[in-house]
């Protein structure tokens, strides 16, 4: 286990996630899948999860909250890049907090850790994504100053449509 970081709010610690936190992180996976309305969304396991996040080259990071001891939150994320800004920014994939542990600030406290972090590692930006129908989530990102990017829309390829877009590149061209 990692020290605590302290915070200003009390009872609420932060800390970097462990490959021992892979099953609680799995879980915090699965509760959100569970608040998104996704349950049966959630492909990864245990063992993935420790190879692609504690592996040779680790693809994100995690945030564990504690409020009072107990695992409250966490916060999943990576490091993307800005063409336009010539910098790195700071992608939140994830964050989530226990139903009986909000109103409590843990999301804040979480979200202000990783403007810091941004802040310290000289990104440009801090970004992520949040479902149109989330609004108790869309007003706490407002209270913290986030701004909706209302021109853009997320594209996702996935599944067979991904493995096809990856076939085309050794086809050959078509017209």
């Amino acid at each position: 286990m990692t020290a605590a970081i302290a915070t200003p709010r009390p009872g609420v610690t932060l800390r970097l996630a462990t490959r021992d936190d892979v099953p609680l992180i799995l879980t915090f996976i699965r509760e959100l899948a569970d608040y998104e309305r996704e349950p049966d969304a959630v492909q990864t396991d245990e063992a993935m999860l420790a190879a692609n996040l504690f592996g040779a080259q680790p693809g994100a990071e995690v945030v564990i909250a504690e409020a009072d001891g107990q695992p409250a939150g966490f916060a999943l994320f990576f490091h993307n890049f800005s063409t336009w800004l010539g910098q790195r920014g700071l992608y939140l994939e994830d964050l989530f907090v226990r139903p009986q542990f909000r109103g409590r600030g843990v999301g804040q406290v979480l979200m202000a850790y990783l403007a810091k972090l941004a802040v310290e590692r000289d990104c440009g930006r801090f970004e992520w994504a949040v479902l149109d129908w989330n609004t108790p989530a869309i007003e706490f990102y407002r209270r913290l100053g986030a701004a909706g990017m209302d021109e853009w829309t997320v594209q996702r390829v996935t599944g067979e449509a991904l493995r096809a877009l990856a076939a085309s590149f050794d086809a050959p061209p078509r017209g």
